[in-house]
């Protein structure tokens, strides 16, 4: 821990120096690339100063103790201070994830079920709806079909903070764990016996990605256009402004249609193009760094079944933690940082123990 400690401390001391050099301010890209790493590095920084402090403290109540009695009376709360310092800084020292502060699009998708699917999906673009509401994040619907009674069979909806979140506090930080399938247990409207249905919903989550970041190249895109078929304003049905870009050399393809003209549809559909490449890329690069892992956490998986919604019985259920509790009304209106915590606890515990694992190998 002392080595990585150290690497950190120098870090943030290059930092420093560096944000105090007007040349470099002349810069203003590097300027804000500095000081997002400076800023994510100073939670850390202050735990390593807390848990020094603690140390040094302590090692001198030890010193004077056997001298003066009121400084070995203060040995064991500063032996706590100590402990307490240390699990907090291997807690800060457990790799973060560079996306975090990223504002997301989420896309929900109808699956198995029919229009019973499509009211799931609509159950859960609320849900999202809501809880972004409650962390006082932007929300736009970006593109939606449908379904005849009034759900989705796809829709999609962009995710942003205001203003600049707190560490573990962005959309992609709260929301990466959604992706998956999520399964729903309840008497559908459309039957008339009272059986209890099984049918899924699919949640894709991806982080969203600067212009900078996704090179794409004009001749690789197939532009086409056609008239809107849902909400959108007086244009819908009267214009061609929905937008279909196709990604040749990937074959990836976005529509949208909500925006009232052409060009912003055209900027909305671009917004997601980059952001599933960033995404492709991402799964690419994090397949072939777990290929050299002794382990993997199963709350990035996101091919799994990753939790069910039963009605009957009021519960919900995370299958990769082992989250359950009875108020999925309440988790279905945006009550959903209990359910999102046990996946951000489940992944920090197993990234503590691959440290620990690290640690006793070296």
């Amino acid at each position: 821990m002392l080595d990585s400690v150290q690497s950190i401390l120098d870090e943030y001391a290059e930092l420093e120096l560096q944000l105090a050099d007007p040349a470099v301010h002349g810069d203003q890209d590097l300027v804000r690339t500095l000081n997002k790493r400076y800023a994510a590095l100073a939670p850390t920084v202050a735990a390593a100063r807390e848990w020094t402090a603690a140390g040094d403290d302590l090692a001198a109540a030890q010193e004077l103790a056997a001298d003066d009695a009121s400084f070995a009376a203060e040995v064991p709360s500063l032996e706590v201070r100590l402990a307490a310092a240390e699990e907090h800084l291997r807690r800060m020292l457990v790799p973060r994830d560079p996306d975090d502060d990223r504002d997301v699009i989420l896309e929900v998708k109808a699956g198995e079920g029919g229009d019973e699917s499509a009211l799931f999906a609509g159950d859960l673009l609320r849900m999202y709806l809501r809880y972004a509401e409650q962390r006082g994040w932007r929300t736009a619907i970006e593109d939606a079909t449908e379904s005849d009674l009034g759900g989705y069979k796809d829709v999609r909806v962009s995710v942003r903070a205001k203003g600049a979140p707190g560490l573990g506090e962005g959309p992609w930080a709260r929301l990466k764990y959604e992706g998956g399938v999520h399964r729903v247990q309840r008497v559908p409207v459309t039957e008339s016996q009272g059986r209890i249905h099984t049918s899924a919903a699919g949640v894709l989550v991806m982080p969203e990605a600067e212009e900078v970041e996704v090179t794409i190249d004009p001749n690789d895109l197939r532009i086409d256009v056609y008239r809107s078929s849902g909400p959108g304003g007086q244009s819908v049905n009267t214009t061609d402004s929905a937008v279909r870009i196709t990604h040749l050399p990937s074959g990836l393809v976005v529509s949208c249609q909500n925006e009232k003209s052409q060009l912003q549809n055209k900027e909305a559909a671009m917004r997601v193009l980059r952001a599933r490449l960033h995404q492709m890329a991402k799964d690419e690069a994090d397949a072939e760094a777990s290929a050299a892992r002794r382990s993997q956490v199963r709350t990035v998986d996101r091919s799994e079944r990753i939790r069910t919604y039963n009605f009957p019985e009021n519960r919900i259920s995370d299958h990769r933690t082992g989250y359950k509790s009875y108020n999925l009304d309440s988790v279905l209106d945006g009550d959903l940082d209990p359910v999102v915590q046990s996946a951000l606890d489940a992944d920090e515990a197993a990234k503590l123990a691959a440290l620990a694992d690290d640690g006793a190998g070296a």
